[in-house]
């Protein structure tokens, strides 16, 4: 093996996604993924502090396209309106990255403690839309209703998306809108 390997990162997670799917998480194991990739476990530990990080290292991202969009939006607009358009930026995030998603999906669902793990990234994430509503001067109970239905809506149209027919074209911000329809109708009683 060379010193140096081109698009290590995109490799290793690539082949932690087959082995993961192949195996399951917890039979998969660092040195696998790597030899998988081409690449030293060393290199893999260069790129993810541990194999859960293929699945979640790009959290952060996701969470600064959500609060960015929701503290941009004007604040004339009503609260769930501001989410909407923190929504319309997370589908962005995700356009191209729906073979990645499923994949990514059907293994933390395979696994209590990935899934567990999915949860406790989305309480931070509308911990993170909280604080950014209340900045916004969203007072309390509304920003943290507001966040939490935001994070509903996200989890069941992303679960939607990814679960659809494999030739489903409809894109995610499809999902995310139906879904926030839904919600609106539910609370207006309709």
């Amino acid at each position: 093996m060379g010193r140096w390997q081109p698009n290590a990162r995109e490799r290793l997670g690539q082949a932690a996604l087959e082995l993961y799917g192949e195996r399951g998480f917890e039979q998969t194991t660092a040195a696998q993924i790597a030899a998988r990739a081409g690449l030293t476990e060393r290199t893999f530990f260069r790129h993810y502090a541990d194999k859960r990080e293929v699945l979640f290292g790009g959290a952060h991202l996701l969470e600064q396209a959500f609060v960015e969009a929701l503290a941009a939006t004007p604040r004339t607009a009503a609260p769930i309106d501001a989410m909407a358009s923190a929504l319309e930026a997370a589908a962005a995030y995700f356009e191209d990255r729906r073979p990645f998603a499923r994949q990514r999906q059907a293994v933390i669902m395979a696994s209590n403690d990935l899934h567990e793990r999915e949860l406790v990234k989305l309480a931070a994430l509308a911990a993170a839309l909280t604080g950014t509503l209340r900045e916004r001067g969203v007072p309390e109970p509304a920003a943290s209703l507001t966040a939490e239905a935001g994070i509903a809506v996200f989890k069941v149209g992303f679960e939607r998306w990814v679960g659809g027919a494999e030739d489903e074209e409809r894109p995610l911000l499809h999902f995310l809108r139906e879904s926030l329809g839904e919600l609106k109708a539910v609370a207006a009683g309709e």
